[in-house]
């Protein structure tokens, strides 16, 4: 399915019947990110939306901003082309900030955020680190290494193919183009927009995750600054829905029963 936006169009399925979640993967990644966990949660008795961000996926390409404030929009929009109750909002990584940019803009549809292992805030990164992230930057082979280094501990079955399909998507020069702009952006535009979310959050953290020099830290200080709740997911790395789906639904199912 897709939803028209100015600019473009969304890809997004839709599973299940009952209170609406919809899931956002990171850069550089598709909808299919959520493919452990969208079971547990339809069975669990949820609604759940999983959605390709702009020039990633089945997504159109070639749009001329890929700040998280424009991946906030394209929530928004798919949330009014779904004309739900307020929806629970799950960001992993860059979508991290593009979720609490949509629960700033739009609160009335929006019910609570999980950011996972997401970046809603700018992080200091040394010289060798921002070296690295321009290298990865530059090639879908990369990309994909790092990917499967990003499963720190439990390495899905289907990880070569899901990585495969990455490299795919990415040998399109627009593609690859979103992905790198995306990963560049060492300013997320979501940390202004965190004073204004008022809706329950809970920050989901994998212990081992290779982008944040103390994640369990970055957990406390995001469930901080929106008022909400951390849960650090021993062992994972930065994808702990593909990694650990059963650990990872144990920790937001009590929140979305909280919430709904």
């Amino acid at each position: 399915m897709f939803v028209d936006v100015p600019g473009g169009c969304l890809a997004y399925d839709s599973v299940g019947e009952g209170p609406l979640v919809v899931c956002v993967p990171g850069l550089g990644d598709t909808r299919e990110a959520y493919r452990f966990l969208r079971p547990p949660l339809v069975e669990a008795g949820y609604q759940v939306v999983t959605m390709d961000l702009r020039g990633h996926g089945e997504s159109s390409a070639g749009w001329d901003d890929y700040s998280q404030s424009a991946v906030g929009g394209d929530i928004v929009a798919l949330l009014e082309e779904l004309d739900a109750p307020a929806a629970v909002l799950l960001g992993n990584s860059y979508a991290g900030g593009g979720i609490v940019r949509a629960a700033a803009e739009a609160p009335e549809r929006v019910a609570g955020i999980v950011p996972i292992d997401g970046f809603i805030r700018a992080v200091p990164l040394n010289v060798a680190v921002r070296a690295l992230v321009r290298l990865i930057a530059s090639s879908p082979r990369l990309w994909s290494l790092y990917y499967a280094m990003a499963h720190q501990t439990a390495k899905p079955d289907d990880l070569a193919d899901h990585r495969a399909k990455l490299v795919a998507m990415l040998r399109d020069p627009e593609r690859h183009e979103a992905m790198r702009t995306m990963l560049l952006n060492r300013e997320p535009d979501a940390e202004q927009a965190i004073a204004q979310v008022r809706c329950p959050a809970l920050v989901l953290m994998g212990a081992k995750d290779p982008d944040f020099p103390d994640p369990a830290a970055e957990a406390q200080t995001q469930a901080s600054l929106l008022r909400g709740q951390a849960v650090v997911i021993d062992n994972a790395g930065h994808y702990p829905m593909s990694e650990f789906p059963e650990r990872t639904a144990e920790a937001l199912l009590p929140f979305l029963k909280n919430v709904f």
